[in-house]
């Protein structure tokens, strides 16, 4: 179901290929060092890149720009309470903002985090504060073929192990993110809520779940767990929210907007521990490093996020962009998520092993080709961790149409088609942070003598 109409466009334009050909050269082969101009279809990230509704306009044109007590503060506190079920909120200016805030607040050197499955801030800020992060993934999670209902859920056995190895008092934090975004955006039950909020009890630890694409996780819910078959996408995302001591959110996500953040939580201890940091990383804790018209209009976007037609387009679209590549013989995580489709470049590219980058080389082959710039989350992206060779086309919220996806979609096959004469890709940097080098990192061709 189609749930828009457009009210403005935006133009864009393919470069000849000898000038994505000179573009990939001079950004070392990391899409993430292209100019925007230079990309036809951008698939990078679905983070703060998609189209805003006429009402969240509408509320930055409202937005109170006070330092302190602003009115879009307490529309966002009422957002959050009324769509989360939380009332303490700290803004940050996107998603690591809060995760500086709370994990800072949270965890010592020594300390060892559970998730189901980290992203990289995620593990670069757990890092960060000399923790140390711990995957707790299914054991079908980074299975692309695998036909189960909630790969992204987190292994509570595996978490058991962790506890037996390094003792209860050495894990303050557990951690759910949903969707599963480093497991090909997988979505997690209710259940498996309710059981990591066991879990954590057993062990005394502050239960957090980064919530960026809870509204999307609640829809899979209502599609795929039985409880919740008559359920509104709302009462799902409260009810799964409301196992939580703490939330990590970037508005830029499910909160539909281009820039912010939030910690929020009921533990007014807490609340005031990440206050104090808030002001000092971020800002004043009524505007957290926004301004205020984007604090409003993640106010209404919260609540746009939750509603049935939303999520109907938005998750539709996505799993009709995957079977369009599935149709031409394109490799792809199934199910499909609720954000992005995820492409298995170990496997259409078998000659390439993970020290050669085949996810990268893929990403590039992709815009070589066509224009179209996704991103690498595998042995790129997560060295030293064992997970599939991913690329990930994420789909901006309300912003490509059919036409773009029919690109794509002749992009891959084109790919497809000379995949048997592609080479790989070696690091020419690495940067110091390892959980973040994709960002920075700079890749070279390997010599055809290797």
């Amino acid at each position: 179901m189609v749930a828009y109409k457009s009210k403005m466009v935006e133009r864009i334009r393919l470069p000849s290929r000898e000038q994505r050909e000179r573009n990939l050269e001079a950004a070392g082969y990391n899409l993430f060092n292209l100019p925007s101009e230079e990309v036809f279809v951008d698939l990078l990230t679905d983070s703060g890149t998609g189209a805003m509704s006429d009402a969240q306009w509408a509320a930055l044109i409202r937005g109170d720009e006070s330092y302190a007590g602003s009115r879009s503060f307490e529309e966002l506190e009422e957002a959050v309470a009324d769509v989360m079920g939380f009332s303490n909120v700290v803004p940050t200016h996107q998603g690591r903002g809060a995760e500086n805030v709370l994990y800072g607040a949270l965890l010592s050197a020594g300390d060892v985090v559970p998730n189901n499955t980290h992203f990289d801030t995620t593990r670069a800020h757990i890092s960060n504060q000399d923790a140390d992060p711990v995957d707790c993934p299914v054991e079908f999670a980074h299975d692309p073929d695998a036909d189960e209902p909630f790969k992204g859920n987190f292994s509570v056995e595996r978490a058991r192990a962790v506890v037996d190895e390094h003792g209860a008092e050495r894990i303050p934090v557990v951690v759910q993110t949903i969707t599963n975004n480093s497991a090909a955006g997988q979505a997690v039950s209710v259940e498996n809520t309710r059981k990591v909020r066991e879990f954590a009890d057993e062990i005394d630890a502050t239960f957090v779940i980064d919530a960026c694409r809870f509204a999307e996780n609640a829809y899979f819910v209502s599609q795929r767990e039985g409880e919740f078959g008559d359920a509104s996408i709302a009462d799902i995302a409260r009810e799964q929210l409301g196992y939580a001591d703490a939330l990590v959110m970037s508005g830029k996500k499910d909160g539909l907007v281009n820039a912010g953040g939030f910690v929020a939580t009921d533990d007014d201890a807490l609340f005031e521990q990440c206050k104090q940091r808030a002001i000092l990383y971020e800002g004043f804790p009524t505007y957290g490093g926004m301004a205020g018209r984007d604090v409003a209009a993640m106010a209404v976007g919260l609540r746009e996020a939750v509603e049935d037609a939303y999520l109907e387009d938005r998750i539709e679209q996505v799993r009709e962009f995957g079977a369009q590549l599935a149709a031409v013989g394109v490799p792809v995580y199934t199910p499909t998520s609720g954000h992005a489709v995820y492409i298995d470049a170990g496997e259409l590219f078998p000659h390439l092993d993970a020290a050669e980058f085949p996810g990268q080389v893929l990403a590039c082959e992709l815009y070589r080709e066509g224009g179209v710039r996704g991103v690498e989350l595998g042995s790129f992206a997560f060295p030293d961790t064992d997970r599939p060779e991913l690329v990930r086309l994420a789909v901006p919220r309300r912003t490509y149409h059919r036409e773009h996806f029919d690109h794509v979609v002749e992009t891959a096959e084109a790919v497809l088609e000379k995949r048997e004469t592609v080479s790989g890709l070696q690091l020419a940097s690495d940067p110091v942070m390892p959980e973040i080098r994709h960002f920075t990192a700079e890749l070279e061709p390997v010599p055809s003598s290797q």
